[in-house]
């Protein structure tokens, strides 16, 4: 699980600000704040802490909001509490990709915790539908509204290892970034 926060982190640091940025919930500073809550157990507990606060509709916000849940199962070494934190993360990216379903960052995120759950706690069960959104907001690149840096970062993300089929990234490869 860690490479997998190392690796999303470093990828969410390249990605450009995202429209829709609030005073205290700024997209480029959630970004951030993943980053190094991945890193570092008292930033995570701090970031969980801000995001814990957070009682708003903004679906962006709600999945980093979800993902400062994700994180935190890193750092406890009860596996029950692990469990916890992970069952409270994909609750609350159910609820960021019901308030928008097209969201691509949202999407990004949750494959990105799911991919890395073990797949008998039965948590990883939008892997399929959030790749196949990302690879479709990929594809309409530029016109899915996704920066530069965003684009980028999710379509090396799913080129590495064995987050598709070789179909797959042949697709994205041909994407024009």
């Amino acid at each position: 699980m860690t490479k997998f926060f190392l690796l999303v982190l470093c990828f969410f640091v390249a990605a450009n600000t995202w429209a829709g940025d609030t005073a205290r919930y700024s997209i480029n500073e959630l970004r951030l704040k993943y980053q190094k809550a991945s890193l570092d157990e008292a930033t995570a507990k701090e970031f969980n802490r801000q995001m814990s606060a957070y009682n708003g509709k903004d679906p962006l916000v709600k999945a980093y909001q979800a993902a400062s849940e994700a994180v935190m199962a890193k750092y406890v070494w009860n596996p029950y509490s692990k469990l916890k934190h992970l069952q409270t993360a994909s609750a609350m990216f159910q609820e960021a990709v019901k308030l928008d379903a097209r969201q691509s960052e949202i999407r990004f995120l949750r494959f990105t915790v799911e991919h890395y759950v073990p797949r008998y706690l039965n948590l990883s069960g939008h892997i399929a539908e959030d790749k196949k959104r990302i690879i479709e907001s990929l594809q309409e690149y530029p016109e899915s509204g996704l920066s530069e840096g965003l684009a980028r970062t999710m379509r090396d993300f799913m080129l590495s290892k064995d987050h598709c089929t070789a179909q797959e990234k042949k697709i994205l490869r041909d994407v024009k970034i």
